[in-house]
């Protein structure tokens, strides 16, 4: 075939690249200037011809028409001459994808350069010496294949062998300004040495020192560079100290977007340079930090939160000219002034160091992306002030004290023994999950056992004693329990909060008989066999659903938290009635009782609010506890309110435009707001049955 308007003649060739049902069936190809038609055509070892300059003007490879024309002149030229002589049978839209520079928004044309590159694919090399395939990545692959190396998690090795077993020759030169210069340099014929310096170019290679020489002014790809890391920083090429002892090293923490970038060409360099010893053992993956809509986050979207940001926090005003400053793309200034305007109203408040790490932590599901909402950080500052909190109460009970809670004689109530065995499991839980790099599970057990069995039950369990005329020796119990429980959880929490538990060690070692200097040298607690007590758990946690079917109903009836009450039992088994006894004085302290009377067989109560503890139930008289006619008319009050949501959100989740086209985390979110009102709903409704009937 000739080619129109160039005159040049062609071959047709068959290739399995071609859909014969897409179109003519047939394909003009351009191997120069098209990724698929450039391995199409070294299959068939057809001509390369490059018909752009470095401005993406045509060169003169073209017609002497075209030579000089802008790429995009050019095209409408082409379509116009072969409009003219006849041979433009007709112009149909196609969509495609065109590759835009992220900064210049320019349209990238694929372009032929002279690259270096580095052979990953070869068995043997030209001149018979093994090629890099045989020395660089089957031992790459086989590293992770016979589990020198494990991915946690494990699924992410399908994605190393993916990229390895499908690898293609490394570009490795760059042309940009900053970057390790390419070790190469040519004289005036064309020739290449390669060697460190230009002064050991001519040694190696017997120069004489009047021959010029000009060094390539590429650079190297940042992650060749960065593939040197594991051993490069720690002086090699020479064997130094730093080398014998840190190489290689346990565990490397990244991302799973560049398993194939840096992971796999650490492990490549590491083979290939340290005598086939990896840099690692073991890869953790974790996700990628989104914003609250699962959005990547970058500079040109407006959607980057800075870390210091969060931690000292940062004006509306300055926020804004971080965000918006400065853009390359500016045409994206609105949206973005806009988006943060309505995202962060007043700037964003100071949330400290530790607060930002636990999120971090409690967000690291495997392998998982996190969708970063400040709200967490939010709830996790108050996490920390919750432990600060803590420490005062302790501190208030225990200062004066230390050589009592040290040396004197001491009896352990149920309570301490609970929180102790409580404690002692928290530590075997936390060493499982950091073993097996599960960060959020470590952080929720953390903070469930800190937020709710320390602070919210084990600090009132306590107060009977310390706040009583117990016997001093139980009293001493109660304060080295206190002391000990904390010193030990702030171990604990110590690698994920490091700064508050450091400051708060420091007053608390003495107390725990711990003359060390700081946190960071103390052993982290382990699981002990002989702390197990399970007894003392099964009793608390009876006490703690008695205690808490009675505040169920303290809330729902709006009875004061202050007010007394009694309490009457049904269905009480032996068990039961002395468990009650034994804990007669705990349930009266902590659930604020007046009394407590088990029923007769055949007695029937008065009207009763009720909550259940397994068989038993709990029932309290409501009369002369409440206003009858006052809660009818609040819970009437609350009734018409959660009809109007109900009947407000219906409508949105019926409406089919909102339900296809808003966001599915939004969806959810109305359609948990509608379960939560109907469930509120039906419990005033059965509330209203209960005090109507008194």
């Amino acid at each position: 075939l000739q080619l129109p308007l160039v005159g040049r003649e062609i071959p047709v060739i068959a290739d399995e690249y071609v859909d014969p049902e897409f179109g003519s069936g047939c394909v003009k190809i351009t191997p120069a200037h098209d990724f698929n038609d450039y391995e199409v055509g070294k299959r068939h070892q057809l001509p390369v011809i490059n018909i752009l300059t470095r401005d993406a003007a045509i060169n003169d490879n073209a017609p002497e028409k075209y030579r000089g024309m802008d790429r995009f002149e050019a095209r409408k030229a082409v379509v116009a001459d072969f409009e003219a002589v006849g041979l433009l049978d007709r112009i149909e839209k196609h969509k495609l994808k065109v590759p835009r520079g992220d900064r210049s928004n320019a349209v990238v044309e694929p372009y032929l350069t002279d690259q270096w590159y580095v052979d990953l694919t070869r068995e043997v090399q030209p001149d018979g010496r093994p090629g890099g395939k045989q020395q660089i990545t089957d031992p790459s692959i086989n590293a992770v294949r016979n589990g020198t190396i494990r991915f946690v998690p494990e699924n992410w090795d399908r994605t190393y062998f993916q990229w390895l077993e499908n690898i293609q020759d490394w570009c490795i030169s760059r042309q940009l300004w900053w970057g390790h210069r390419i070790p190469a340099w040519y004289d005036e014929a064309g020739n290449i040495y390669v060697a460190d310096t230009e002064a050991a170019v001519r040694e190696k290679y017997k120069l004489d020192d009047k021959l010029a020489l000009r060094q390539d002014e590429d650079v190297l790809d940042t992650w060749f560079s960065s593939a040197l890391w594991p051993f490069s920083t720690l002086g090699w090429p020479d064997d130094t100290s730093e080398l014998k002892t840190f190489y290689p090293t346990s565990v490397l923490v990244t991302g799973f977007d560049i398993i194939f970038f840096w992971v796999a060409r650490m492990i490549m360099f590491g083979m290939k340079f340290m005598d086939q010893q990896v840099p690692f053992s073991e890869v953790y993956i974790h996700g990628l930090v989104r914003d609250s809509n699962g959005q990547k986050m970058s500079k040109s979207k407006g959607n980057v939160l800075d870390p210091l940001d969060i931690i000292d926090g940062i004006s509306l005003d300055k926020l804004l000219e971080k965000r918006a400053g400065n853009l390359m793309q500016t045409h994206l200034q609105e949206k973005i002034i806009a988006q943060t305007r309505r995202e962060f109203p007043d700037g964003i408040p100071s949330f400290g160091t530790d607060a930002l790490r636990f999120t971090f932590a409690s967000l690291a599901s495997t392998g998982r992306d996190v969708r970063f909402d400040l709200k967490r950080v939010e709830g996790n500052r108050n996490f920390c002030n919750k432990i600060w909190n803590a420490s005062r109460f302790v501190l208030m009970n225990i200062e004066g004290h230390e050589k009592s809670i040290l040396e004197a004689e001491k009896s352990f109530s149920l309570a301490d023994r609970w929180i102790i065995s409580k404690l002692n499991e928290l530590s075997r839980v936390c060493a499982t999950h950091i073993d097996n790099y599960r960060f959020d599970l470590a952080a929720q057990a953390l903070y469930e056992f800190t937020w709710n069995e320390y602070c919210d039950w084990y600090l009132e369990l306590c107060k009977p004693v310390l706040n009583s005329d117990a016997a001093e020796d139980l009293k001493n119990g109660a304060r080295h329990t206190l002391a000990n429980v904390f010193e030990q959880l702030l171990r604990l929490l110590h690698p994920l909060i490091p700064f508050i538990t450091e400051e708060l060690w420091q007053h608390f070692a003495p107390f725990a008989g711990n003359s060390g200097k700081t946190i960071m040298l103390q052993d982290f607690p382990l699981f002990d066999e002989s702390l197990v007590d399970t007894e003392a758990v099964e009793e608390i946690e009876w006490v703690k659903q008695f205690v808490m079917g009675v505040r169920k109903i303290r809330s729902e009836m709006d009875i004061a938290p202050g007010k007394a009450l009694p309490v009457l039992l049904e269905n009480a088994s032996a068990q039961d009635r002395e468990r009650l006894q034994q804990h007669k004085l705990l349930l009266q302290a902590t659930a604020r009782l007046d009394s407590t009377r088990v029923l007769d067989a055949g007695e029937t109560p008065a009207e009763s609010a009720t909550a259940l503890i397994g068989e038993l139930k709990l029932l309290i008289p409501l009369a002369g506890l409440i206003d009858k006619d006052a809660e009818l008319a609040r819970l009437e009050r609350e009734l018409n309110k959660l009809e109007g949501e109900i009947k407000r959100l219906s409508g949105k989740l019926g409406n089919e435009k909102f339900t296809s086209r808003a966001p599915q985390d939004v969806v959810a979110a109305e359609r948990q707001k509608l379960q939560d009102a109907e469930t509120a709903s039906r419990q005033l409704s059965e509330q209203k049955a209960k005090i109507q009937a008194m």
